[in-house]
C-alpha cells in the first residue's frame, strides 16, 4: 500500500516585516486576493516574499504589485523546479474602503501589505496606510530594540 503523506503544518501568516520598519502604520484593511491555482499552493505553502511589495489604485481596483510568488513547476524529470512571479494581481475590497484608501493615498501615504493570511477558506491580505519613516527614524527604532533587547537579556539573568 502506499505511505499517507503527513499533512504539513499550515502557516500562520506570512509577514511583512520590512513594512514595519520602513513605515510608520496607521489603519488596517483586511482585503481579498484573485489568485489562481499554483499561486494558491505557493500561499499555501509559505513560498510567497511580500518584500517591496506595494498597493497601487488603478481604475478604482486595488493591485498588489511586486509581491514574489515562488510558483512549482510541473515538468517531468525537474524535481522541485519553482519559477518566481512578480506580477500585479487585484485585491478584493469594498468600493467604500478603496475610496477611503484613495482619499488618504492623495494626502502622501502609503499603501504596504503587512500580512497573508492562509489560515481559513480564502486567502486574504492585510495592508495598512503608511508613512515612509527618515533614516534618523530607522536608527532610533534599532536603537531602541538593542535596548529592549539589553534589559531583556539583564532580566533573565537575575
Amino acid at each position: 500500500m502506499g505511505q499517507k503523506k503527513k499533512p504539513s503544518s499550515p502557516q500562520k501568516a506570512i509577514v511583512n516585516r520590512r513594512a514595519r520598519f520602513d513605515y510608520e502604520l496607521g489603519d488596517e484593511i483586511v482585503a481579498g486576493l484573485v489568485l489562481t491555482g499554483p499561486e494558491v499552493r505557493a500561499a499555501r505553502d509559505g513560498h510567497i516574499q511580500l518584500k517591496g511589495s506595494f498597493v497601487t489604485i488603478r481604475n478604482d481596483e486595488l493591485w498588489l504589485n511586486n509581491a514574489s510568488f515562488s510558483l512549482k513547476l510541473n515538468q517531468k524529470g525537474d524535481v522541485n523546479a519553482r519559477s518566481i512571479d512578480t506580477e500585479p494581481r487585484k485585491l478584493l475590497a469594498s468600493r467604500k474602503q478603496i475610496d477611503t484608501l484613495a482619499d488618504k493615498k492623495k494626502s502622501g501615504l502609503t499603501i504596504v501589505p503587512t500580512r497573508l493570511l492562509t489560515t481559513g477558506k480564502y486567502i486574504k491580505v492585510v495592508i495598512a496606510l503608511g508613512k515612509g519613516k527618515k533614516n534618523y527614524d530607522k536608527r532610533e527604532t534599532l536603537k531602541r530594540r538593542d535596548q529592549e533587547r539589553d534589559t531583556q537579556r539583564a532580566l533573565k539573568q537575575y
